[in-house]
């Protein structure tokens, strides 16, 4: 009988094993990355950059972080989107400012994009812009402004804001949005509405502008990233396959 426990036991030990989501996507596993200078407006802004384990070109994502700053759960994120054979960079967009101007911003992106033509894994020609809380605002106001984008994904961002400094709002760049770009809310988000969202998503539809929506249901703003630290709840460990499922489907390779 002990024999035929323990052989239950370990039995459940082995299938638990494999439903553990590891983010290797066969690209040499989750990596841990470096931080790297990118050259800004005559100022060097750091940056964390993840890059899959194996050789080979891939498609690569700039990540802006929230208000928060670069916290440890970014680069987390950053490592485990790595494993899915993903270049991902991080730009500190706060490190001269708190609130830097809308252009300063752009052209920090720009300047990313630029970095990322000498990494010799990256794609240029597969780029997707992600950001979350005000990183999330920058996604839907530059996807439409920077043409080397793909695709985006924006977390839980402010489509009617005008940013720090009252500047342009996203919505009104709902015309120039020629890529796909998902937008993902929870239901709770307090800065952030999500009435404001589903009005976003009423304009883009009848701009005929390509979108995919994903609400949580009693999440509040910011819920991928709880105490500086990447969330491992439900909703966060499912918005991330969201975004790795979308990334997946709109940076492919052209034949």
């Amino acid at each position: 009988m002990k024999r035929i426990m323990l052989c239950v036991v370990l039995s459940a030990v082995v299938l638990l094993a494999g439903c553990v989501e590891t983010g290797d996507g066969g690209n040499g596993g989750v990596q841990q990355g470096t931080t790297v200078a990118i050259e800004s407006g005559g100022q060097s802004y750091p940056a964390y950059l993840a890059s899959p384990g194996a050789e080979g070109s891939f498609p690569a994502v700039i990540l802006m972080h929230s208000f928060n700053g670069l916290e440890p759960g970014y680069r987390d994120l950053a490592d485990r989107f790595s494993g899915e054979g993903y270049v991902v960079i991080e730009p500190e967009w706060q490190t001269f400012e708190q609130r830097p101007g809308d252009d300063v911003v752009e052209q920090l992106i720009r300047d990313s994009i630029t970095y990322l033509g000498t990494v010799s894994k990256a794609d240029p020609e597969r780029l997707g812009l992600t950001g979350f809380c005000a990183g999330g605002r920058y996604t839907m106001l530059l996807l439409p402004q920077i043409e080397e984008f793909r695709s985006g994904v924006a977390w839980y961002g402010f489509p009617y804001s005008g940013g720090f400094n009252n500047e342009t709002t996203p919505a009104e760049h709902i015309g120039d949005l020629a890529d796909p770009i998902l937008i993902i809310h929870g239901s709770r988000d307090q800065p952030s509405p999500v009435a404001g969202i589903y009005q976003y998503a009423t304009d883009l539809d009848a701009a005929g502008r390509y979108f995919e929506l994903k609400v949580y249901q009693g999440e509040p703003h910011g819920f991928m990233i709880e105490n500086g630290e990447l969330s491992e709840s439900f909703a966060a460990r499912d918005a991330y396959r969201e975004m790795v499922s979308f990334f997946d489907r709109t940076l492919v390779k052209q034949p």
